[in-house]
C-alpha cells in the first residue's frame, strides 16, 4: 500500500489534488487524512509550534502506517513545513511512502487564500503562518513535484497516476 504525503504552503492545493485523485481511482480505495480535519479531532490538543507540528506529523504518519498495514492507501495532506518532520514520517510509514510537493508561489497561494489565512496574517491577526512568518523547507528531492499554479488539476492527477502505476492501490 502507498502513503502519498502531500506537502506545500497553505493554499497550494494539497487537499484539492488528493480529492481529485481519490475520485479518479475509485472503486479502488484511497483514504484522505487532511490536516485541518485531523486538528479538529485526533490533534485538537496541538497548536502550531514547531514541536506541535512535529507531533502532528508523527501522529498522522503512525495512522497512515496502520491504514497501510490494513491494505488501505492513504493521501496525507499536511503543510508539514519541516524536512526533518517529513523524513521522520517517511521512517514511520516505511515502504510505500511517496513525498508529493505541491509547489505554488507565495503570491499565488495568497491570491487563492481559501481560508483567509494570509489576509489575517497580513492584518496582524494571525502569527506563525507558514510561508510568511514561519519557515517552509521545500523538499529537495520529492518523488513527485507538482506545480499547481502552472499545471491543471487533471494534469496533476495524471502525473500522480503515472508515477504510482496501476498496481499501487
Amino acid at each position: 500500500m502507498t502513503t502519498l504525503w502531500f506537502t506545500g504552503l497553505p493554499g497550494a492545493g494539497k487537499t484539492t489534488l488528493a480529492r481529485a485523485l481519490q475520485d479518479s481511482v475509485k472503486p479502488r480505495h484511497l483514504i484522505i487524512l487532511d490536516g485541518d480535519e485531523l486538528r479538529a479531532s485526533i490533534s485538537a490538543d496541538l497548536g502550531f509550534s514547531p514541536e506541535d507540528r512535529s507531533e502532528q506529523a508523527r501522529r498522522v504518519a503512525a495512522l497512515a502506517r496502520l491504514l497501510n498495514n490494513q491494505g488501505v492507501s492513504v493521501a496525507v495532506c499536511l503543510v508539514s513545513p519541516s524536512s526533518t518532520d517529513r523524513e521522520m514520517a517517511r521512517q514511520v510509514v516505511g515502504t510505500g511512502f511517496v513525498e508529493v510537493f505541491v509547489d505554488a508561489p507565495l503570491e499565488v497561494v495568497e491570491e487563492r487564500d481559501p481560508k483567509g489565512l494570509y489576509a489575517k496574517a497580513r492584518r496582524g491577526e494571525l502569527k506563525g503562518l507558514t510561508g510568511l512568518d514561519a519557515p517552509y523547507e521545500a523538499p529537495v528531492a520529492p518523488e513527485v513535484h507538482l506545480r499547481s499554479a502552472e499545471t491543471s488539476l487533471q494534469e496533476c492527477v495524471q502525473e500522480l497516476l503515472k508515477v504510482l502505476g496501476s498496481g499501487s492501490f
